[in-house]
């Protein structure tokens, strides 16, 4: 009996080491190409429903497909109609476990190719550099999963020995409803709804339970995977929020039709159907799986409307509207945590860009500028940032790098942005002021291309001009200040108010340098290899 239960926990505990190595290397491989990949093809529902199941399909993990979601719901980057359509193309990928335990891992042994695997694998990782090593990974957990598969099915052969499971296997509506209960604790115990119905897949192979058994524990291991979702929304932003309830009500919702119609259905088909029974029973329950989401998707579509504001009506947004991007459960994918964060930092620019424009335009009053909002934005920033940690990917650690270097300037600009009022100095200098409004038209043509999504490389032309502005008042510098030394001296004015004269003229000279340091890390320029990152 204890060698049974070793047996077993083993098994379990390889095949998630194999899924988490392969899921953290497909995503850190990945990662970028899933954010570009639900900017580019989720423009309609059902586009949204097949990039779900290509995504997950690709890193093998519904979970990471998700939370790229939520980062581009809180963007604005996809409705939220469409990202449902994602999180329910993401639940129809995910049963490709099952399909590839069904083929594979149940049909014959497999422990002769899963260690050279592993073998291969660590090779791989131990020689190889960067995306060579990630493939290492992602084989050795390969290696791993179907290893433990191995594992899995030896132990439920002792199990069927051991233990008669005959007296839950009586088709009474509680004894199905029990078994939905066990599917349940199975995948929140395991955390892995995966690992559950790999499990279960083991135990029919070995015929320790009937299929009956087997269909009621995959409804509840599917329901179960809603517990870790819910774990994790806890605490975490609106969008979050939206997202575990999308997954609760679609999973709850699809489970009860399944167990009402879709189930009876296979099991009559799996009694009376030669051609249904010859496909073996392993084989129809990854169908039955795929076809529970399926089921799910039709039942779901055509409502995507009333259930968008459904949604939105039961869990309104709460949070700033910038600082809703951030979001700690995409620390898991460090290409959308980054690319979160690099999206509240261009908006802030933007926002404080946008303040700069009107003050010199003497469209607001300078004095009276607030900026609480943005102190708390950037607070929250940074915060996310200080938790966020270092990216195993070499082009991921760029991005990082390009980001710190991104809150920096903006943290400069937000202390040029406390001194706002030198503008109203700065407005009866002449000699600077044409200077300062060339700065103002200049900069609001940089708003558009802050707030793009997904960002767009400022011109190089663009640049080019800030940076002529930037050369101008460093030209102009000691002329200016000997003029205003000069007016003062004739004037008869106060030695406090040329000082204030000559501080707000340095005070303009240092904003326009900090816009085109900006400028230049966000430019189409050749004097950083940081730029092409962040497009």
């Amino acid at each position: 009996m204890l060698n049974v239960i070793v047996q077993l926990m083993g098994g379990i505990g390889l095949f998630l080491l194999g899924m988490t190595l392969m899921t953290d290397s497909l995503k850190a491989m990945a990662g970028e190409a899933l954010r570009q990949w639900l900017v580019r093809f989720t423009d309609s529902p059902i586009k949204a429903v097949l990039s779900g199941i290509g995504l997950t399909l690709v890193v093998q993990s519904s979970t990471a497909t998700t939370l790229a979601t939520i980062g581009f719901v809180s963007a604005g980057v996809l409705s939220f109609s469409h990202a449902i359509g994602v999180i329910i193309g993401a639940n129809i990928g995910t049963t490709s476990t099952g399909w590839m335990v069904a083929l594979l891992g149940l049909k014959f042994s497999i422990s002769s190719f899963a260690l050279p695997l592993i073998g291969i694998g660590a090779l791989l990782k131990l020689l190889g550099k960067e995306r060579v090593g990630f493939i290492g990974l992602t084989l050795a957990g390969f290696g791993l999963l179907f290893f433990g598969i191995q594992l899995l099915q030896d132990a439920m052969s002792g199990v069927a020995e051991l233990i008669d499971l005959s007296r839950w296997a009586e088709p009474t509506l509680l004894m199905r409803l029990f078994l939905v209960l066990v599917g349940i604790l199975m995948t929140i115990v395991l955390q892995s709804s995966s690992a559950a119905i790999t499990t279960t897949l083991a135990a029919l192979s070995t015929q320790t339970i009937n299929l009956e058994q087997t269909l009621a524990l995959v409804i509840g291991q599917n329901i179960g995977t809603v517990a870790t979702v819910l774990l994790a929304a806890i605490g975490a932003t609106t969008s979050a929020k939206r997202t575990a309830a999308v997954h609760v009500i679609f999973n709850v919702v699809t489970a009860v039709f399944a167990f009402t119609l879709l189930s009876p259905a296979f099991i009559w088909a799996y009694n009376h159907i030669e051609a249904i029974h010859q496909l073996g029973a392993v084989l129809l329950v990854a169908a039955f799986h795929t076809c529970f989401s399926v089921l799910g998707a039709c039942i779901f579509m055509p409502l995507l409307p009333r259930f968008e504001q459904f949604i939105i009506y039961l869990l309104p947004e709460k949070e700033y509207s910038t600082t809703r991007y951030l979001d700690e459960s995409l620390y898991s994918v460090p290409a959308l945590a980054i690319a979160a964060a690099e999206r509240v930092l261009l908006q802030s620019i933007a926002d404080m860009y946008g303040i700069f424009v009107r003050c010199i335009r003497r469209e607001i009053v300078a004095g009276l500028v607030r900026t609480d909002e943005l102190d708390h934005i950037l607070v929250k920033v940074e915060n996310y940032l200080d938790a966020m940690t270092i990216p195993q990917s070499l082009a991921d650690q760029r991005r990082f790098i390009i980001l710190l270097r991104l809150a920096v300037y903006v943290r400069v600009l937000r202390n040029d942005l406390k001194d706002v009022s030198k503008i109203e100095t700065i407005q009866r200098q002449a000699a600077i002021y044409d200077l300062a409004q060339h700065f103002a038209a200049l900069i609001e043509q940089y708003i558009p291309y802050l707030l793009q999504e997904p960002f767009v490389k400022i011109p190089k032309s663009l640049v080019d001009e800030l940076s002529l502005i930037a050369n101008a008042m460093k030209e102009r510098q000691e002329s200016v200040r000997q003029k205003i030394i000069e007016d003062s001296a004739h004037r008869n004015v106060s030695a406090t108010y040329t000082l204030e004269l000559l501080a707000a003229q340095r005070w303009l000279e240092h904003l326009v340098v900090h816009s085109e340091r900006v400028a230049i890390l966000l430019g189409d320029t050749d004097q950083d290899i940081v730029h092409e990152e962040l497009a």
